[in-house]
């Protein structure tokens, strides 16, 4: 039988048992970690500072400084690891993120916890759509919440929509997990096969990599497709390869539940002060009993808020909002401050769009030019139209270029890329996805 966890005891309670994680989580850091060493001093020095271990004593972590100095912040040796990842960085330069065989089992009870919370069950039929290689940590952590669920797994990964057409009906899963523009893809494959998604039997999916709502919780332009087409539920996870922690949406729907046993969660300002619920800044994570790489107040560079109101489903633990955009994707575009989500989902409103890619270049000091590449249907009327729809809803026009259905494929879907690749930020020379 799968306990509850923390996140349903009273929130003192919750603060009691982060306190005692708190504490040993410092030490660990500060016994183990040269890079905490170097910069927090001894352990009597911290102890003394911290006493009751307030999260605003601790120093905070930035990518960059995880990538800059990523060698002193293991802090077992290297015999003891079982597991070895790269995250993109902030420059898309691959940064490594180490696991030991303790954190893994602490991954699989984070996803059991959070994936059971949306509603899989021991009974379950998962097809996985995400890579478990190519040093990509989502699909191993999916499949071993999965498995400590109980679920059987279909681990196809990225594969070819015609294969993941065939397996749904051959083998009928009850739940698939992948990202939300790729699941609108295999949807739209069942259609053109003849096979009405709806009928496929499948009750629910879990999302990665793309949000499903905005900052009021209304459903996204690719969350109501896919729940229209699939007759679904759809739910939004988030995670950080870095912090070993993953939230995911209940069935309320209404953010991604902290486990408050394995982490703690801030809004940080400009100037790293914590912000109140509902507030909008970066999501800052401290993930509590990892082992091999441990990270204080880890700035993950993501645009998000926290609720803390009671949820419907029982949890009381604060929960953290749809992804906003990323902190280094932020753009100015006439006048406007825009992130890369807002752009995706006017694009989704356009149902004669096939496919498309959004470039970003700066043009002058503060002002940054928007051009989107795209295949869809229609001719000129449909471009015309395309622009049209896009300065109502991000009150300018930005340069829409019409491409090939194959080109589209290749900006999209390059061979080295283990997700689809819709963002390509020009400004500095380099392509961030």
């Amino acid at each position: 039988m799968l306990k509850k966890g923390l996140s349903f005891a009273g929130r003192q309670d919750q603060e009691k048992v982060q306190q005692r994680l708190l504490h040993k989580h410092v030490r660990h850091c500060l016994l183990h970690s040269p890079y905490y060493r170097k910069l927090m001093g001894t352990e009597r020095h911290i102890g003394r500072k911290a006493g009751g271990l307030a999260l605003t004593d601790l120093p905070v972590t930035t990518k960059s400084e995880f990538a800059l100095h990523n060698d002193d912040f293991l802090a077992v040796p290297p015999a003891q690891l079982a597991d070895i990842v790269q995250s993109s960085g902030t420059t898309g330069t691959p940064t490594r993120v180490a696991y030991t065989a303790a954190d893994l089992d602490r991954l699989a009870v984070n996803e059991q916890l959070a994936l059971s919370g949306c509603g899989i069950r021991r009974s379950d039929v998962v097809l996985l759509t995400c890579t478990m290689d190519r040093c990509f940590v989502a699909g191993l952590a999916y499949y071993l919440g999965l498995r400590k669920i109980g679920a059987a797994v279909i681990r196809a990964g990225h594969s070819p929509l015609g294969g993941l057409a065939d397996i749904i009906q051959r083998w009928q899963p009850s739940v698939i997990v992948g990202v939300p523009s790729f699941l609108n893809k295999l949807g739209g494959a069942l259609e053109q096969m003849g096979i009405p998604p709806f009928t496929a039997g499948v009750r629910l999916m879990a999302a990665i990599g793309e949000p499903l709502r905005d900052k009021t919780w209304k459903p996204l332009p690719a969350a109501v497709r896919i729940e229209q087409t699939w007759a679904t539920r759809v739910y939004s996870t988030y995670a950080s390869s870095e912090t070993v922690t993953s939230f995911c949406e209940c069935e309320a729907q209404c953010g991604g539940h902290l486990l408050p046993e394995l982490a703690l969660v801030e809004i940080l300002d400009e100037h790293d002060r914590p912000l109140p619920a509902g507030a909008v800044g970066e999501v800052t994570l401290t993930p509590l009993g990892v082992e091999a790489m441990p990270l204080l107040r880890f700035k993950t560079g993501d645009i998000g808020f926290l609720a803390d109101e009671p949820c419907a489903c029982g949890r009381t633990s604060v929960r953290l909002g749809p992804i906003l955009g990323r902190k280094s994707q932020m753009l100015k575009f006439k006048g406007t401050t825009l992130y890369p989500p807002a752009v995706f989902a006017a694009l989704d409103e356009i149902e004669d769009i096939q496919e498309y890619c959004v470039e970003v270049r700066t043009v002058e000091k503060g002002c940054d030019a928007l051009v989107i590449h795209t295949s869809f249907k229609g001719g000129a009327s449909g471009l015309d139209a395309i622009r049209d729809r896009l300065r109502s809803r991000l009150r300018a026009a930005p340069e829409v270029i019409e491409e090939t259905p194959e080109t589209m494929r290749a900006l999209v879907y390059p061979p080295d890329s283990r997700k689809p690749v819709r963002w390509m930020d020009r400004r500095h020379d380099r392509l961030h996805t």
